[in-house]
């Protein structure tokens, strides 16, 4: 087989595969009553702490106009609240609220086991490769840009 007949092989693979893994994630996430992006921002927020608006926005790659709307519908929820920035009164942090964490956990070890066992079918060395080389893939193809 010719390297780019290989090579797009390769490309199908992890697009199908990363589609059914997405498929799976996105519907664990909506059984807890929130869209893929509202429970990114609550697992960011749970797992790192208060965050800036504008990190959070290029943290889980959304655009900024749309990072508000996601942050307005989860302090409606009570799940985060808003805290001006001490340092800098042009900086909004985004804090998760005592209703965002016990949420969080609840629902994250869960989410966290299901994510486990779409991976178990590798051992910890195929694993580790898996992500070796999808990081190394992952950076040469952003050198394209």
């Amino acid at each position: 087989m010719e390297d780019s007949t290989k090579a797009l092989k390769a490309l199908t693979v992890l697009l199908k595969s990363s589609s059914s893994v997405l498929d799976v994630i996105k519907k664990d996430m909506i059984k807890y009553g929130l869209n893929p992006t509202e429970f990114s921002v609550l697992e960011l927020l749970y797992s790192k702490g208060d965050q800036p608006i504008q990190y959070i926005g290029k943290k889980i790659l959304l655009a900024s106009s749309s990072i508000t709307y996601v942050v307005d519908k989860l302090e409606n929820k009570g799940f985060i609240q808003r805290c001006p920035s001490a340092k800098d009164r042009r900086v909004t942090n985004i804090a998760i609220s005592e209703k965002g964490t016990a949420f969080m956990e609840n629902a994250f070890p869960k989410h966290e086991e299901l994510i486990s066992s779409m991976f178990d079918v590798l051992n910890e060395e195929e694993l580790t490769t898996l992500t070796e080389l999808l990081k190394k893939v992952g950076y040469h193809a952003s050198s394209f840009k």
